[in-house]
């Protein structure tokens, strides 16, 4: 058994990493999704998780990043499943529960643990409950803030977690009341593909179409907008059928528009770009037949709403504008971006992007 015992001097529990937990307790259909290992419990608002990280993935794993460095929202998947999971280990949540999630949180501090070595990455959490909503008896509701460190000991950052807990009906209620009691839809029956042009992979620091969740992107002075591609049949972003775009679905299609900003605004070179700091609030359902609007503003140096100028409409054959040169150096920026349905805000993203160390 491989523990982590540096961090059991601290108060945390030695973890196992040698086989992954029960897929049902993290919402995963594949095993291939599972990333979570233990759960140790320490105290009445504690308990510990591990987790190992793959150093291949199919969408994980598809980056230009050099040198390779394992995903930011891997890390808060990774920690979504500690969330889950623990909800329903030490705070009696019921299996066929629906989950809500309202916020996320990632910091970063110390990017060059991340970079993929020789050996997966095994991953050590010590997750505090910052916040408990119950009603009549029955938790309700979860707010998480996770420390993260390798097993060894070295330190990685912080992330943050909310959920809300959903009986069956409860959960048809809301969703049939958000959506004036029209039935709800399957992401398992939905088209294939969204209409549009999808953005050239390299643009968003992807190597494989697949991945990319963005069409029809356009950029003007500082500030970049587009649709959301729907990848209703992806592997990872749609492990099972969802009756809703998930989180973090959208939180994929903002941090490659934030990508695509940072670069056509800033010139940083996706290669080098890592995303260091994520905070997000989700405030509506995001629907599966609504249009999604992504907007993305660079360092809050742009007005709330795009504004006329040159622009750079990105096709299969897009490039960076010729007169630019990518950087690969320079200070940390701040992206802002909101996703948008009917003109109604579903979140919005704070993003910072750093330079990834060498």
């Amino acid at each position: 058994m491989t523990t982590a015992p540096d961090i059991a001097t601290q108060g945390i529990p030695p973890l196992d990493y040698t086989r992954t937990v029960d897929r049902s307790l993290v919402h995963r259909d594949a095993l291939g999704e599972v990333f979570l290992t233990d759960l140790r419990p320490v105290d009445d608002e504690r308990y510990a998780a591990g987790a190992q990280l793959p150093r291949s993935h199919a969408y994980y794993g598809d980056h230009l990043l050099r040198p390779a460095g394992y995903d930011p929202l891997l890390i808060l998947e990774t920690c979504r499943q500690a969330a889950l999971a623990g909800a329903h280990r030490f705070f009696g949540v019921p299996a066929d529960n629906k989950f809500i999630l309202t916020h996320l949180g990632l910091r970063l501090d110390h990017p060059a643990t991340l970079v993929v070595g020789a050996s997966p990455l095994s991953l050590a959490m010590e997750v505090r409950i910052t916040s408990r909503k119950e009603r009549e008896g029955r938790v309700t509701g979860l707010d998480y803030v996770l420390a993260l460190t390798t097993a060894d000991g070295r330190a990685v950052g912080e992330a943050a977690v909310g959920l809300r807990f959903k009986t069956p009906t409860g959960y048809i209620t809301l969703r049939l009341n958000n959506r004036d009691g029209l039935a709800l839809p399957s992401s398992a029956t939905y088209p294939v593909g969204t209409p549009g042009t999808p953005v050239p992979p390299h643009l968003v620091g992807r190597a494989n179409p697949d991945n990319v969740v963005l069409v029809d992107a356009a950029v003007t002075d500082s500030v970049a907008q587009a649709l959301l591609r729907i990848p209703a049949h992806h592997a990872s972003l749609f492990d099972h059928p969802q009756d809703h775009l998930p989180g973090m679905v959208i939180a994929e299609g903002a941090r490659q528009l934030a990508m695509l900003a940072a670069q056509d605004v800033q010139g940083i070179a996706t290669a080098k770009t890592f995303v260091t700091d994520l905070d997000v609030r989700f405030t509506r359902f995001g629907e599966l037949e609504d249009e999604t609007v992504l907007t993305a503003w660079v360092d809050d140096l742009a007005e709330p709403v795009p504004t006329a100028g040159s622009v750079t409409l990105y096709t299969l054959a897009g490039a960076l504008p010729a007169e630019r040169e990518p950087a690969t150096a320079g200070p940390a920026h701040t992206v802002r971006v909101e996703a948008t349905q009917k003109g109604e805000p579903l979140c919005v993203f704070s993003f910072t992007l750093s330079r990834m160390p060498s």
